[in-house]
């Protein structure tokens, strides 16, 4: 519904609205996004042609080739519309919370070595203390999990530094290794000096992965010549393994090596942080804050990871 106040015209949209929009343009689908609100095809359209005509707008267009898509205007729309919610779930947490009920939606980004061997223990944790708190989990490089917090997709992200316009808190360090053919003629060096590196073929994570990679060959004042670029760690320890290059990797990413592969200490040292990222700290809601409250706790209590072949001195 629409009214005039002053002479400007105001748009008198409802949570149900907001919320039918933002499910149509995550899951690209008006049935998807009926069959989440219980509401059938017919009035997904009904309501969504009311808001487009109540913001005298159109916000989703349907092309035959490409499906649904946002428009221009929709998808400024959409980041606006993702904060209304937010706040909606604030106020229902802050409720709850003062009935000593605390419940809520926590929406986390990782990439994918802290979200195998960091979040599913937090999130057995917040299950276990507080069953009415819902977490739904998404999985992408370290650059597409800053994306999704600008955006308001995620409420907060597993992210390596540096974290640009996000609030912060380191969360867990990792240390970097050097990661060779087990026939490398480097494999008789218990710790191999950068130095080393700097005409052997090197392949890096990218995607928001290389930072500290390459902050290491810079404090060890070495070339680093980048011959292979890959997404997946996976994928890095099988390249290694079939001695295309060497790579420097984090001890999450190392913790099962396959036969073929060893790593060794690097000299200068070298880590990787891992932070816990949000748009704001002052702003998160309650769910949110539990949620890394838990997951500091318990990275502080687990101590650090020491790759097995490193374990009791063997390399």
């Amino acid at each position: 519904m629409n009214y005039t106040h002053k002479g400007h015209t105001k748009s008198d949209m409802n949570n149900t609205q907001i919320r039918l929009f933002v499910s149509i343009a995550e899951s690209g689908s008006f049935t998807k996004a009926g069959l989440e609100m219980n509401m059938t095809q017919p009035a997904v359209s009904r309501a969504i042609s009311a808001l487009e005509a109540e913001l005298a707008v159109k916000l989703l267009l349907r092309d035959r080739r490409n499906g649904l898509m946002l428009t221009d205007i929709g998808k400024r729309v959409l980041v606006v519309f993702r904060e209304i919610l937010i706040g909606y779930d604030k106020v229902e947490q802050e409720i709850a919370a003062e009935k000593g009920l605390e419940k809520g939606l926590i929406r986390i980004g990782a990439f994918p070595v802290a979200s195998a061997h960091l979040v599913p223990k937090i999130i057995r944790e917040i299950a276990a203390s507080y069953p009415e708190i819902e977490i739904r989990l998404f999985e992408g490089t370290v650059a597409e999990v800053k994306e999704w917090l600008e955006a308001r997709i995620i409420d907060v992200g597993l992210i390596i530094p540096p974290e640009g316009e996000f609030d912060s808190v380191p969360l867990y360090r990792e240390k970097l290794y050097a990661v060779l053919q087990d026939d490398h003629p480097l494999r008789h060096k218990h710790v191999i000096c950068v130095k080393d590196l700097e005409d052997e073929p090197m392949l890096i994570c990218r995607s928001g992965y290389e930072p500290p990679v390459v902050d290491l060959f810079k404090r060890g004042d070495s070339n680093l010549n980048v011959k292979y670029e890959v997404s997946s760690y996976m994928t890095a320890l099988s390249m290694v393994k079939e001695g295309l290059a060497v790579g420097v990797m984090s001890q999450l990413s190392l913790l099962s090596l396959p036969p073929g592969v060893i790593i060794r200490e690097l000299a200068p040292d070298a880590y990787r942080d891992i932070h816990l990222a949000v748009n704001s700290l002052a702003e998160v809601s309650i769910a949110v804050r539990l949620f890394m409250d838990t997951a500091l706790r318990l990275t502080s209590e687990s101590g650090t990871a020491v790759p097995p072949s490193i374990q009791g001195g063997r390399v």
